[in-house]
């Protein structure tokens, strides 16, 4: 299946902060960029960090699953192994995680792997894994 990419983009309160953590720590390779923006590829969709420190930082959660899940974020679904890695990864480099790697609606239709954590910025990030990849979209 051809799948269309993404394009987002968010705001940032200093580019070296992000191309340092979407560059180096979540290896997003760095496309084109200025004194106000950095295109990333992030997992083959193009993300846009934008300099504008006045909008950063998430305000509002929603709960789900028994966690306060911040309303705004975006992320990436992994294939289980990268999910793994990536969480050894953040983990191993000190990451604060808003919710902690875990599975969530365990024996329910969409279980999944998944954690959040905040960009410098304060950007919050989810990314997850389903052992089935059916179940994306399962009700």
């Amino acid at each position: 299946m051809d799948i269309p990419r993404f394009h987002l983009a968010f705001p940032v309160r200093d580019l070296a902060e992000a191309r340092a953590f979407y560059g180096g720590l979540l290896g997003c390779p760095e496309g084109r960029s200025s004194d106000q923006w950095i295109d990333f590829d992030f997992h083959g969709h193009q993300i846009v960090a934008h300099l504008a420190p006045g909008e950063v930082g998430h305000k509002s959660t929603s709960p789900v699953d028994g966690h306060d899940v911040p309303v705004r974020h975006f992320g990436a679904i992994l294939k289980p192994a990268a999910w793994d890695a990536l969480a050894q990864r953040l983990t191993a480099a000190g990451t604060e995680f808003v919710i902690e790697p875990h599975t969530r609606f365990k024996g329910e239709a969409g279980e999944q792997s998944t954690m959040f954590f905040l960009d410098p910025s304060g950007n919050a990030l989810e990314f997850k894994a389903f052992a089935d990849d059916a179940m994306v979209f399962a009700r």
